[in-house]
């Protein structure tokens, strides 16, 4: 400490700040206090800049201090700046002459909960799970249920970005909530990347077989990583009219194709019975259609009910259970898959599942 300039050294008593620092004395105590949280910081041999919070004390007072987080930056201002970089680089895609059916069919397809991220080793859960197999899986899956589909014309394909893409939020390997996630997969840099590249691989893939509107749902896992990798995506894909995309923050999404109504959530805040009524409140398509649907994710297994006016379906994941999930007793082996659906006027006459 002795490094450090006093302030009482300097200051004048006359009442009038030191022409130097301009600082009265309370104010000046503040400072120093800093410097003695610094100074004690680098003697433990610990860096500053982690510094988050502390005590400061004296003869007549205790009082705790917290300072602001470097991480808590304004991320939507990040993400623009990023985005607007990325619009130089968007690539440009040829125009595809398509077939006009008379008997056309939307392709739902659903690589839901993929947790790009997550790490599963068998001698702990008896399965194998990481970011190469989560990519492997994916491509097969969706590969899988577009070869089930042939012998149906398509005109439409929903991509459903489901939430749960990556497996953390942050860098600190938690989820947007905070809840830490002890076994991962490389960082967060490389989950970013994996996962925006396997989702360019895969609209490329449908768009070979029609139009693409991508849907994305927020999840608990990702639900600030996941938004950015769908609004990077929306990027990618500026310059190619055969691709939308839906990637508001919006928990519940709709889409309408003739007398169906597709929606999606990741129903982690929500019951399946109080969705009929919420869809119908808030959904303007609710009237304009017979045939309804709300496919949901987060649980990882089959469940599927029917309501009065609304059919609730969750869909399976290709993840493994890591030690958390196995030790719970979260795991079947029959419910590892992704799946797709079909819809045309009569409502949904097919469903795909590629299993593994």
């Amino acid at each position: 400490m002795d490094k450090n300039k006093h302030h009482h050294k300097r200051y004048q008593e006359s009442g009038k700040a030191n022409p130097k620092y301009r600082l009265k004395p309370d104010e000046a105590e503040i400072v120093e206090q800093y410097r003695r949280a610094k100074y004690e910081c680098e003697k433990e041999n610990l860096d500053p800049s982690t510094l988050h919070s502390g005590w400061i004390k004296n003869k007549t007072a205790s009082l705790y201090f917290k300072l602001p987080k470097a991480t808590e930056l304004d991320f939507k201002k990040l993400s623009k700046e990023l985005i607007e970089e990325l619009k130089e680089y968007s690539p440009k895609y040829p125009k595809i002459d398509r077939i006009k059916y008379k008997d056309s069919h939307l392709l739902f397809m659903c690589p839901s909960d993929l947790h790009i991220g997550k790490l599963c080793k068998s001698f702990v859960s008896g399965e194998e799970y990481n970011n190469q197999i989560a990519v492997t899986r994916a491509l097969e899956g969706v590969r899988g249920c577009l070869n089930k589909a042939q012998g149906f014309n398509i005109d439409k394909t929903i991509l459903l970005l489901s939430g749960d893409l990556l497996h953390v939020d942050n860098f600190d390997n938690t989820t947007k909530r905070g809840t830490k996630q002890n076994e991962v997969d490389g960082l967060l840099s490389d989950h970013f990347q994996i996962a925006k590249r396997l989702m360019v691989s895969i609209i490329e893939m449908l768009l070979e077989v029609s139009t693409v509107h991508v849907m994305f749902t927020p999840g608990n896992h990702d639900n600030t990583i996941g938004w950015l990798v769908a609004e990077i995506l929306a990027v990618w894909f500026r310059h190619n009219k055969d691709v939308t995309f839906d990637v508001s923050l919006q928990m519940r999404k709709y889409y309408k194709y003739k007398t169906n109504l597709i929606s999606s959530c990741h129903s982690h805040k929500i019951k399946a019975e109080t969705l009929p009524m919420i869809v119908a409140d808030e959904c303007k398509f609710w009237s304009e259609t017979k045939y309804r649907y709300m496919f949901t994710q987060h649980i990882h297994h089959k469940v599927s009910k029917q309501f009065p006016g609304l059919w609730v379906e969750s869909l399976m994941s290709p993840t493994e259970a890591d030690i958390y999930h196995h030790t719970s007793g979260y795991q079947s082996s029959n419910n590892k898959a992704i799946e797709a659906f079909l819809f045309s006027e009569f409502g949904q006459v097919a469903r795909l599942t590629h299993l593994f």
